[in-house]
This record gives C-alpha cells, sequence and structure tokens, in this order.
C-alpha cells in the first residue's frame, strides 16, 4: 500500500508556475473561483455565495492535507504570489496506488497554457514523488476544453458513464481519463 505524507508540503515550480499551498491570503480568489458560475459550470459542487464559504472551503482543505487524505496547490505565476487557480490531488486510493486530479483556473488566465503545465509537474510529483501507479481525471462529458488538456497531457479516455452521479436534482454522466506511470 501507498504511504502518503504531506507534514512538509512540496512547493513545486515550472517554467511559468509556482504550486503553493493555499492560505488565507487567497481567500479572495478562492472565493472568486468557486462562486463564478463559468468556472463551476462543469463541477459538480454548488457555487459558493460568501466569502465564509470559501473560507471554510479552505479550512476543509487544510484538515484533509493534514491527515494526509488529499494534496491541493494553489496556483500562482512566478514572480506573483496572487492564486489564479487550484490543482491537487483528491481520492487518493493508497491500496489502488491511484488517485484523481482536478483543477480550476479563473477565467483571465485560461486558454494560455497554465493548466497543462501544471497538471504535467503534478503528474510528475504523483508519480515520481508520491510513488502513484495511475492518476484518473473525472470530468463532465460537455467540459471539451477540460478533454483536450487531459489528452494533451497524454491522459487516455476510459470511459464515459451514463447518469452515474446524481445533482441538483439530476443525473449526470462522467468520463473518466487516465495515465499510468511510464504510459501515455
Amino acid at each position: 500500500m501507498l504511504t502518503i505524507n504531506f507534514s512538509e508540503f512540496p512547493e513545486l515550480e515550472t517554467e511559468r508556475l509556482k504550486l503553493r499551498r493555499a492560505d488565507v491570503n487567497d481567500i479572495n480568489e478562492l472565493f472568486a473561483l468557486r462562486s463564478d458560475p463559468k468556472v463551476m459550470e462543469y463541477i459538480p459542487k454548488p457555487v459558493a455565495t460568501s466569502i465564509e464559504e470559501a473560507s471554510e472551503h479552505l479550512k476543509a482543505i487544510d484538515e484533509k492535507i493534514s491527515s494526509n487524505e488529499i494534496i491541493n496547490w494553489a496556483i500562482t505565476l512566478k514572480g506573483d504570489a496572487k492564486m489564479i487557480g487550484t490543482i491537487g490531488y483528491y481520492h487518493i486510493k493508497s491500496e489502488h496506488y491511484r488517485a484523481e486530479i482536478g483543477y480550476m483556473l479563473l477565467p483571465d488566465f485560461q486558454g494560455k497554457g497554465y493548466v497543462t503545465e501544471a497538471i504535467a509537474e503534478v503528474v510528475n510529483y504523483g508519480f515520481a514523488t508520491m510513488g502513484l501507479h495511475s492518476i484518473e481525471a473525472l470530468i463532465d462529458p460537455a467540459n471539451l476544453g477540460s478533454a483536450k488538456v487531459l489528452e494533451k497531457c497524454d491522459f487516455m479516455k476510459e470511459r464515459h458513464f451514463k447518469e452515474s452521479e446524481f445533482y441538483n436534482g439530476e443525473f449526470i454522466d462522467t468520463v473518466i481519463y487516465s495515465k499510468v506511470n511510464g504510459r501515455n
């Protein structure tokens, strides 16, 4: 079984980005992300309606990082501490050496390759440092932008599940993409 320990939070860097732990200074940007209907369009979670909700979300993330359940980074541009998005591993399945990757980016920063760059670094960390064997991403089939990004990062479409989740009073489809360590 995979042993997970995030007691020393890993900061990651790419050519243009720094991935660091989110903190209270990121509340406004976290609220901007989670309250934006366009950002949340394909994420089956309620849109945030207050700064307090964003603060509670950050607190929950911190608790889950401290208990080694998830890891979540704030995406920032190098030289600017302002959060532009988040990326992380959720639903870590230690017994299967597998985790789910998830990400979101403020609209002004979309379409510039930042998510692709962040995914590449987080995938490298997952395989090389965490010891993951496979990484999955669950997306809404209508989220063509995310599908394109995942394919660019060498994730393969595994399955389209019909009405596999219940959210907001309706059944919704889910598409699973995955990447296996050492393979495209």
